[in-house]
């Protein structure tokens, strides 16, 4: 077996398992502050959305520094630096005593994350370029996988060994994995000499000063928030519809299930257009029809219906990020890879957060299916600015002897 399908496999599953560690809070957090000591709902729910998002928050600040240094030193040490240490931070959580100190873990383990971006910078910076776009998308099915299956473990363990038990079990299997990590994953490309020279704002003005990059990362805020903004309505849309049977909270959850599903099988297909057509298509593309299904999610009136369009949507879904993630690489400096996708995951987090904090102050303004409208509109203007941004930016290098010196692989404007 080659080296980067070896590479690819055992960081799909270690990605799986942080995914899947990083949510498997979300079905008991309040029920284990109500157990560290609060009593009041309004408080707990309060606290919930704050442990919940300071682990995002941190990560997002951290994320360019992490790549900063894989850059430097390695991309693997990077993803071996962030497994152990959240291994020990998540353990750690399972003795909190009070919601502060859960707080500040969960701060603390979102700083020394990085695992995402830097397996992702490896996969890319490691895998034969005709196949990178399958690897990125099968890299992603582990993540989306881990997102989604994160959840029904927590709940599931919860019921059978108790809260704090599930910290230290996801953190002994976490760095299971991550020692798997270092035996058997092998770094063959590797950052040269003479990148450790410049320091940290010198790396960032790099990467912010390539207008592709730039243009990307605006993508990459636009559809994460695009697609996530409308989710915490998903369970009040459900009931609005009547759910088969009262089962609000299930079919809530099936909702989420079947887009993931969707996005988990289509994304290493997706990958493989993306090699064969070129990534930007195939992300140019994507948006338009993630665009498009989003409107008649307004127009339903089952929940079938919205089944069926969520599983859609998922199979366009699936096309987002491994390609945002190929062209990065491609458009990076050589040599600056794992920055850029620093900044990409930064402005990926960022739109996670916004998404859902706007979109919820909205939904009470215009309604869940007003979201539905500004959610596909977002999507339209983010593949408009993808192809005529790009093909502006792709101009403009190919014009300029400088950039085109400074940058690496260049992907050919959107035609």
């Amino acid at each position: 077996m080659p080296i980067w399908r070896r590479n690819l496999y055992i960081l799909m599953v270690s990605q799986f398992l942080v995914l899947s560690a990083m949510s498997m809070v979300v079905p008991f957090l309040p029920l284990y502050l109500q157990e560290l000591g609060m009593k009041n709902p309004a408080e707990v729910q309060l606290w919930a959305g704050l442990v919940f998002g300071a682990n995002f928050l941190t990560s997002c600040l951290m994320a360019p520094v992490w790549g900063t240094l894989a850059d430097r030193y390695g991309r693997k040490i990077m993803v071996l630096r962030s497994g152990f240490g959240m291994s020990v931070v998540i353990m750690l959580m399972g003795l909190a005593t009070s919601p502060l100190q859960l707080l500040l873990l969960r701060m603390l383990n979102g700083t020394i994350s990085g695992f995402i971006p830097a397996s992702i910078s490896l996969t890319a910076t490691n895998t034969p370029k005709e196949h990178a776009g399958y690897a990125l998308g099968l890299l992603q099915s582990g993540a989306v996988a881990g997102s989604i299956m994160g959840p029904f473990i927590g709940g599931v363990l919860a019921e059978v060994i108790g809260f704090r038990e599930i910290f230290f079990l996801t953190g002994i299997l976490l760095g299971l994995a991550t020692l798997v990590v270092l035996l058997a994953v092998k770094e063959v490309k590797r950052p040269e000499p003479t990148s450790q020279s410049t320091g940290f704002w010198d790396e960032g003005s790099a990467i912010l000063h390539q207008r592709p990059l730039v243009i990307l990362f605006t993508v990459g805020f636009l559809l994460q928030f695009a697609v996530l903004g409308p989710m915490p309505q998903m369970p009040g849309y459900v009931q609005k519809l009547g759910a088969p049977g009262g089962y609000v909270a299930f079919f809530a959850g099936l909702v989420t299930a079947v887009t993931g599903l969707a996005n988990m099988l289509a994304s290493p297909v997706l990958g493989r257009l993306g090699d064969r057509y070129g990534s930007e298509k195939v992300l140019f593309f994507a948006m338009l029809g993630a665009a498009v299904l989003f409107i008649p999610h307004a127009w339903v009136h089952h929940v079938w219906q919205l089944l069926l369009l969520r599983f859609l949507l998922g199979l366009c879904v699936g096309g987002l990020l491994p390609s945002l993630n190929t062209l990065v690489r491609q458009y990076a400096p050589k040599g600056k890879e794992s920055t850029a996708y620093g900044y990409s995951t930064s402005a990926v987090s960022l739109g996670n957060m916004l998404g859902p904090v706007i979109c919820g102050y909205l939904s009470g303004r215009i309604g869940i299916t007003g979201i539905f409208y500004v959610t596909a509109a977002l999507l339209f203007l983010g593949a408009w600015w993808l192809k005529t941004g790009l093909k502006f930016a792709s101009s403009a290098m190919h014009d300029s002897p400088v950039e085109k010196h400074a940058t690496g692989d260049h992907a050919p404007p959107i035609r």
